[in-house]
């Protein structure tokens, strides 16, 4: 995010921070259990499923946000879509049942650019009816990638099958039978709660900014969140070789 008036929105980067702080938790979980195969009941609940999307929502919302600060927004996302594909190789060799083909930076990524395409007409839109909107497509269309579009994660009409049946349309939201991805954030509907935090913050920059520049600082979580890339690159290999040395010690 770029600086405005000389300095950075610190509880921006501290709300990013705690982010990353409850990602590193969850995949720590996620790996002892999928890759370590650890039992950890609990992680199978409605409440670890709601602990992840809310830490997605929060990353994806945030990027939506902070997209409104970028100078070159095309350049920042070709840069987040290059850390992505890094990480399909890297999963692709290294731990191929937990290959990531289009996970949340791929997302992240594709949708800076998209969006950075899109800029001059995504401007003319009224902000607030904008933002309206992309979330209520994002509530109708978050089931597509599981064959339906609804309420959120309730099912209402089912999706004809053949949209499924093209292997390249996955990072669409319309995954062949036998796709698999470990982290799985296709742009539909996941690009439009990208544009709903867009279209808030510029509707809601002005007075938004006084009242996050007011909150207290939290310099550790603000900290974490300035570098949130190099953290999301190192986290999984560091929490894996953490994990791998607890399993030898029990």
């Amino acid at each position: 995010m770029r600086k405005q008036q000389g300095k950075r929105i610190a509880s921006l980067d501290a709300i990013r921070g705690l982010a990353i702080v409850n990602m590193v938790a969850y995949h720590a979980v996620y790996d002892w259990v999928y890759v370590f195969g650890k039992t950890a009941d609990w992680f199978g609940t409605h409440a670890a499923y709601l602990w992840e999307q809310a830490i997605c929502w929060t990353f994806i919302l945030l990027a939506g946000m902070v997209s409104v600060y970028s100078r070159n927004l095309a350049r920042h996302g070709a840069q987040v879509l290059a850390c992505a594909m890094i990480l399909t190789v890297v999963t692709a060799l290294v731990l191929p049942e937990q290959i990531i083909l289009f996970g949340v930076l791929h997302l992240l990524g594709t949708a800076m650019l998209l969006t950075a395409m899109l800029r001059p007409w995504l401007q003319k839109l009224p902000a607030g009816i904008a933002a309206a909107v992309c979330f209520g497509l994002f509530l109708l269309l978050k089931g597509v990638p599981r064959g339906f579009a609804g309420l959120a994660d309730i099912k209402i009409w089912l999706l004809p099958q053949s949209l499924y049946q093209v292997k390249w349309a996955f990072f669409l939201g319309f995954p062949a039978k036998g796709f698999w991805s470990s982290d799985y954030f296709p742009l539909i509907p996941w690009i439009f709660l990208f544009w709903t935090g867009m279209f808030l913050w510029q509707k809601l920059r002005g007075k938004g900014e006084l009242v996050l520049r007011r909150l207290p600082d939290i310099p550790a979580l603000s900290a974490i969140g300035r570098h949130s890339m190099l953290i999301y690159m190192l986290h999984q290999p560091l929490t894996f070789a953490a994990l791998w040395l607890i399993t030898c010690w029990m």
